[in-house]
């Protein structure tokens, strides 16, 4: 990793090696931990001590005096040899209420060894906000122009207040992860605690414009880690800006800030409005206006369209957060309109022999463009055997449709007390690479519950298309 970011261009980021001070009782210059820091050839070093006095003589088995000898020593290595030099005191806050005293002189001897930053760890969690505020205030005020640093983590839920907080009572540098991921339950989160920071308290943390990006950078991460955006996340979910209620919409539509703390596009987000048989007229309006659907309804049609999301609703659908399949329902109540294809009948079957693996088949008939098209294939499952006999009946015609793939498949289960025979929603995300849509089905039968979100799935890029030209 080091010697690749080497060779990336860098604007603001600085990256740093991380490390711990000296071992016990070993020469810092002989110390391998140490060597490995300066290896990395990075312009900073984070190096973590500890501060709280029962770890050191119970997890390091040494005296509180060669503690502060070690803080001291690797930090003054590295500062010698041109590092700028962080130093991470850990369970600082829990030291903090056992010895005041020694947490503080943790610090101190980092400090006069030239540490450039003292950041306080909240090493498990546990310090509760009132907590914070008032312990930062006493390192603030032991180390008078010394950068004082804050490091939290999420175990009580307060990590992105803490962080806060701590900035309030006079912490300059704040540590934390994107999207809040770390051990257990995670760190601060930074897509929470730089907006709050910026648009909020007053500081300019990001340079002009780049706020913007900040939901994209916070799915572009989870992207990498391979973990589902977190939709409810403040800022950058999915549904930090959804609104439902009537009356809301209706407000939003006049002024933007009747029901909405911030204007979501200064963090790269947007708003978003929920169709269910709850929403009224505005819902639908602003809902055609987020899609960009160019359409004309009147006020017959549009309540035409109510009741009929409200049918689907009392079956099991949901359209909150289906705006694929509320797209095609808006689609397919337009005049002219011609369905891509029409599935005619399907046949699933799943079969388990004694000394093989299950082997699930699909068999699809559809009537495409005027051609029946009969097709079957083979599957890891009786979705995914839908999915590939029915690219095979389209593909042909469809071309296009290779680009589209199902990057997400959830069941519910609505009423579980009905046990096997329970109705079932199913919701499939879908993307061509550009854009992205979810589309829903619902059934006592969880293979046609499926077999719906897919046709809807597959049915909208088709028309997307066709009605661009």
């Amino acid at each position: 990793f080091f010697v690749q970011i080497k060779r990336a261009t860098l604007r603001h980021a600085k990256i740093a090696a991380f490390g711990s001070t000296r071992r016990v009782g070993v020469r810092v210059e002989e110390d391998e931990n140490v060597r490995t820091l300066l290896a990395a050839e990075t312009p900073v070093a984070v190096i973590v001590g500890k501060s709280s006095p029962m770890h050191v003589t119970e997890v390091l088995g040494t005296t509180l005096a060669e503690n502060l000898a070690m803080i001291r020593d690797t930090v003054g290595y590295l500062k010698a040899k041109g590092l700028e030099v962080l130093f991470d005191a850990e369970h600082f806050f829990d030291g903090y209420k056992l010895d005041p005293a020694y947490a503080l002189e943790t610090l101190r001897a980092a400090a006069e060894a030239g540490a450039d930053r003292l950041v306080l760890c909240d090493t498990n969690g546990g310090t509760l906000p009132s907590e914070v505020s008032r312990i930062v205030a006493a390192a603030v005020a032991a180390f008078p122009g010394k950068s004082i640093g804050m490091h939290a983590h999420n175990d009580t839920g307060v990590a992105v207040a803490n962080t806060l907080l701590a900035v309030e009572a006079g912490a300059d540098h704040v540590q934390g992860t994107m999207n809040g991921y770390g051990e257990r339950c995670g760190n601060a989160d930074l897509t929470a605690v730089i907006p709050n920071l910026q648009l909020k308290m007053g500081y300019q943390v990001l340079a002009n414009g780049d706020l913007t990006l900040l939901t994209a950078t916070s799915r572009f991460v989870s992207e990498i880690a391979n973990l589902r955006p977190d939709d409810y996340a403040p800022y950058v979910g999915y549904s930090a800006f959804a609104h439902k209620a009537g009356l809301h919409v209706n407000a939003l539509m006049k002024n933007g800030h009747t029901y909405q703390h911030i204007d979501p596009s200064l963090v790269g987000n947007k708003t978003r409005v929920l169709v269910s048989e709850l929403a009224g007229r505005s819902n639908i309006l602003h809902k055609l206006t987020e899609l960009a659907l160019e359409v004309e309804l009147s006020a017959d049609e549009i309540r035409r369209l109510a009741n009929r999301i409200k049918d689907l609703e009392s079956r099991g659908f949901q359209f909150e957060g289906a705006d694929g399949s509320f797209e095609l329902l808006v689609r397919r109540a337009q005049p002219g309109y011609t369905p891509p294809f029409e599935v005619l009948d399907f046949l699933v079957l799943v079969e388990k022999r004694a000394d093989k693996e299950i082997l699930a088949e699909a068999t699809v008939k559809a009537r495409v463009n005027g051609t029946v098209m009969h097709t079957a294939a083979e599957g890891d499952g009786p979705v995914h055997a839908l999915d590939k006999a029915m690219r095979k009946a389209l593909l042909p015609f469809y071309p296009q449709l290779e680009a589209v793939q199902l990057t997400d498949y959830k069941v519910r289960i609505l009423d579980p007390q009905s046990a096997t025979a329970a109705l079932t929603r199913v919701l499939i995300d879908a993307s061509d690479g550009q854009r992205s849509w979810t589309t829903v089905g619902s059934s006592p039968n969880i293979i046609e519950a499926s077999f719906q979100a897919l046709i809807d799935s597959l049915e909208l890029p088709l028309l997307r298309r066709a009605s661009a030209g």
